[in-house]
């Protein structure tokens, strides 16, 4: 009997936060992993533990310039989602979002793969929706400091919608549980057995006051909900962060 080839999938933003889960899961469902990053926000770290994979390879790469790679499927996730990074230089956001869209939807159709785009809850907005499903139209600032990030995820996300057939339509993938940013710090503080202070500071320009997703969408189709418990999460994020920094004082 001859076994079929593994599926090769091109990860783009791979070394990202949800890049490297995302890699880790295709390789454990025995894929071929082409990651593509820049390490504009994000390091080699992250992936230190699947560059020894032999099904996992990386490619360094600005995703704003043309891809040239032969693969079956892509998953595209590149963009710095920290408002830090992403206004540093608002002009590569904006060239992230659309050019490398453009990009890798001119590579899917090249090949003929189908190609999952990622966008963000930041093209709801501030918005005046709660919780905001997929239909929700979003309230954004198309002029503000963060509307290098956000509108253009909008264009980004209208030029996948009108690329190929069939279309499919967005998903909100998120945790409909909401909590204030204080009540999280306050979280953080009695998980770690931190001796810090809160600090309160006025808003950020446009930045959302409340936003919680509606994912009934997800659950439907997905049969999907989260089922990690904040206190879970934060535990496991601090043993990573502790981990990190405990392996840089060695270096």
């Amino acid at each position: 009997m001859t076994l079929a080839p593994p599926v090769r999938t091109l990860v783009t933003g791979g070394a990202g936060f949800l890049g490297t889960h995302l890699c880790r899961r295709l390789l454990d469902l025995g894929h071929e992993v082409l990651c593509l990053d820049n390490f504009y926000s994000s390091s080699r770290g992250g992936i230190a533990d699947m560059l020894s994979h032999p099904r996992f390879e990386l490619l360094r790469h600005d995703i704003t310039f043309p891809v040239y790679v032969e693969v079956d499927e892509i998953f595209n996730l590149a963009c710095p989602a920290s408002p830090i990074h992403y206004q540093y230089d608002p002009v590569h956001t904006t060239k992230t979002c659309v050019h490398g869209a453009i990009n890798v939807l001119g590579l899917a159709k090249r090949l003929g793969a189908p190609i999952f785009q990622a966008s963000t809850s930041e093209v709801y907005g501030s918005p005046r929706e709660h919780p905001q499903s997929e239909t929700y139209w979003g309230n954004t600032n198309p002029i503000g400091p963060r509307s290098c990030y956000v509108d253009d995820m909008i264009h980004t996300f209208v030029l996948y919608m009108s690329s190929r057939e069939p279309v499919a339509g967005p998903l909100n993938l998120g945790n409909p549980t909401e909590i204030t940013v204080r009540e999280l710090a306050e979280r953080i503080i009695e998980v770690t057995g931190s001796s810090s202070t809160l600090i309160s500071k006025p808003l950020p320009a446009d930045d959302p006051v409340r936003r919680c997703p509606d994912i009934a969408l997800a659950e439907k189709l997905l049969d999907w909900k989260p089922t990690t418990e904040l206190e879970t999460g934060l535990r496991r994020t601090v043993e990573y962060f502790d981990a990190l920094l405990s392996m840089r004082s060695e270096n």
